[in-house]
């Protein structure tokens, strides 16, 4: 590996671009995600706001853009990217197939984070006169905090991996780079550099998750 001739700048740049994908999409697939998991918990059923055929509904919708492969997803929503940002290439183009991608995914943690809440929590709120929204924002969420935030971890390296395959369609990041350097031109030594670097951005998003779950754990 010859590491002088290496575009040391052009690397630079690409993952600040993975970066800045990678935050954006997870700040709206959480803003998104985490009260539709929520609904999702409240209306499966002997919880809350039991609603069986709405739950069946909302869970098929979330489970059918789960099912479909990211690439997948990444050539079906160009229409809907270039709606939104005017634009299905670059930085702008990656984020809402990203957040979209992603979104379900992380609701379908959090409503899973919240069955393994004690069910007598619910139960104590609703003797005390607690509305749903009560007992969510003052019981259930902060009881779940700690499993939110691994939650949020899982999301945000899945998605480091899913900004990477953006690449395919131009999408910008150390995927692009991958792509057209490493893989079309054959510069092998690139290749090896973006996988690292996406290998220590993994390795950083899992410490500091685990962090955060290790602080705010309760003793």
């Amino acid at each position: 590996m010859n590491w002088v001739t290496i575009d040391w700048a052009m690397i630079g740049e690409a993952t600040v671009d993975t970066l800045l994908m990678t935050g954006w999409a997870l700040f709206f697939a959480v803003l998104v995600g985490l009260p539709l998991g929520v609904y999702l918990f409240l209306t499966s059923p002997n919880q809350l706001l039991e609603n069986k055929p709405l739950y069946q509904t909302i869970s098929f919708i979330v489970n059918v853009v789960r099912s479909v492969p990211f690439l997948i997803l990444l050539i079906i929503l160009i229409p809907v990217t270039r709606l939104i940002v005017g634009s299905a290439l670059g930085v702008p183009g990656a984020i809402p197939p990203l957040a979209i991608g992603a979104a379900p995914f992380f609701a379908r943690l959090v409503e899973n984070v919240l069955r393994e809440v004690d069910p007598g929590i619910s139960e104590a709120c609703k003797a005390m006169g607690a509305t749903p929204k009560q007992t969510v924002l003052w019981a259930l969420l902060p009881e779940a905090l700690t499993g939110i935030i691994a939650a949020i971890t899982v999301t945000a390296i899945a998605l480091v991996g899913y900004s990477a395959m953006s690449g395919v369609i131009g999408g910008g990041g150390l995927g692009d780079i991958a792509i057209r350097f490493g893989y079309q031109r054959y510069q092998s030594d690139v290749m090896i550099i973006t996988v690292i670097i996406l290998i220590v951005l993994v390795q950083l998003i899992q410490t500091f998750g685990d962090a955060l779950v290790k602080k705010f754990t309760r003793k």
